[in-house]
C-alpha cells in the first residue's frame, strides 16, 4: 500500500471513528457521573426538547443500545464518505435535523435518545439513491444495505418491540428519502460494452440487426452461390487441337 492510499484509507476513519468515540464518551461520562444525559434527548413538542435534535444521536441509555448502534454508524459513515463525498456533510447535517425535528414532532411524551434516526437517514439514502442514479457501483451499494440492514424496516412500526422509538426510525427514514431526491450527485458516465447498450442505438442500421422481422424472428440470408472459375485456355507450344486415334494390335504368340 502506497502513502497515498494510506491517508486516503485514514481519512475514511477518521469520521466514524470520532462520531463512535463520542457516543461512547458521552455514556461513559454520564455513567460515572450519573449525569443524567437522557434529559438532553428529545422530548416532543416542548422547547427544552427541541435541544435532542442535536444532542440525541451521543446519547444512549445501554451498553447494548450504544453497541449495537456503534457497528451500524461506523460502517455507514465509511459507506457515505466514499460513494457520497461530496454529499456527506449536508447528509449528516439534514439528516440528524430533519430526523430528530420528524421526532419531535410525531413521538411520544418520553424521551428520545440514541443514534438510530441517524442510522435510517443513512440507509434510506444510500439505498434510495443508489437505485435513482442507476450506477451499477451505487446499485450493488444499495442491495449490500438492504441484506444487512433490510431487517430494520419493522422497526419503523409501534408495537414491534418495547423500549425503541420507533418515530424516530421512521423519521429517519423519511428524512433520508427527502435528502435524496433533494441533493444531487454527479452524473456517471456509464460504461457500454456493446452498440446496442447506447441510447442512440438504431437497430435500423445495425447489419446484423436487419436479418431480424418485424416479429422479431431470425431469417438469416441464403447462402451465397460459389463461383465456378473457368480454366482460362492455354496458348503454349505444347497445345493441340488435333484429333489422336489409338489403334490397338493384338501380341503375336510368336514373339511372345
Amino acid at each position: 500500500m502506497n502513502t497515498k492510499h494510506f491517508y486516503y484509507l485514514l481519512q475514511l476513519l477518521i469520521l466514524p471513528l470520532l462520531f463512535v468515540l463520542v457516543m461512547w464518551g458521552m455514556y461513559w461520562m454520564d455513567w460515572n457521573y450519573f449525569l443524567e444525559l437522557y434529559e438532553w434527548g428529545i422530548y416532543p413538542r416542548t422547547i427544552h426538547g427541541m435541544i435532542g435534535i442535536v444532542t440525541s444521536p451521543f446519547i444512549h441509555g445501554s451498553v447494548k443500545h450504544l453497541y449495537n448502534n456503534s457497528i451500524t454508524i461506523f460502517v455507514l459513515l465509511i459507506a457515505l464518505q466514499y460513494f457520497y463525498k461530496t454529499q456527506m456533510w449536508r447528509v449528516l447535517f439534514w439528516g440528524i435535523i430533519l430526523s430528530g425535528f420528524g421526532t419531535w414532532l410525531i413521538g411520544r411524551e418520553s424521551y428520545h435518545i440514541g443514534a438510530s434516526g441517524l442510522i435510517y437517514v443513512l440507509v434510506s439514502f444510500i439505498f434510495f439513491k443508489g437505485v435513482q442514479t442507476r450506477y451499477y457501483r451505487l446499485v450493488a451499494l444499495s442491495m449490500t444495505v438492504i441484506v444487512l440492514y433490510g431487517g430494520m424496516f419493522w422497526y419503523m412500526f409501534p408495537d414491534i418491540e418495547e423500549g425503541i422509538s420507533w418515530e424516530g426510525h421512521l423519521s429517519g427514514f423519511i428524512a433520508g428519502i427527502i435528502l435524496c431526491y433533494t441533493l444531487e450527485v454527479p452524473d456517471y458516465n456509464r460504461i457500454y460494452k456493446y452498440d446496442w447498450q447506447k441510447p442512440d442505438f438504431d437497430p435500423t442500421s445495425d447489419p446484423f440487426m436487419k436479418h431480424f422481422d418485424e416479429n422479431g424472428n431470425f431469417s438469416p440470408p441464403p447462402p451465397p452461390t460459389p463461383e465456378v472459375e473457368k480454366q482460362a485456355e492455354s496458348d503454349t507450344y505444347f497445345q493441340c487441337n488435333l484429333p489422336v486415334v489409338y489403334h490397338l494390335k493384338e501380341k503375336d504368340k510368336s514373339e511372345s
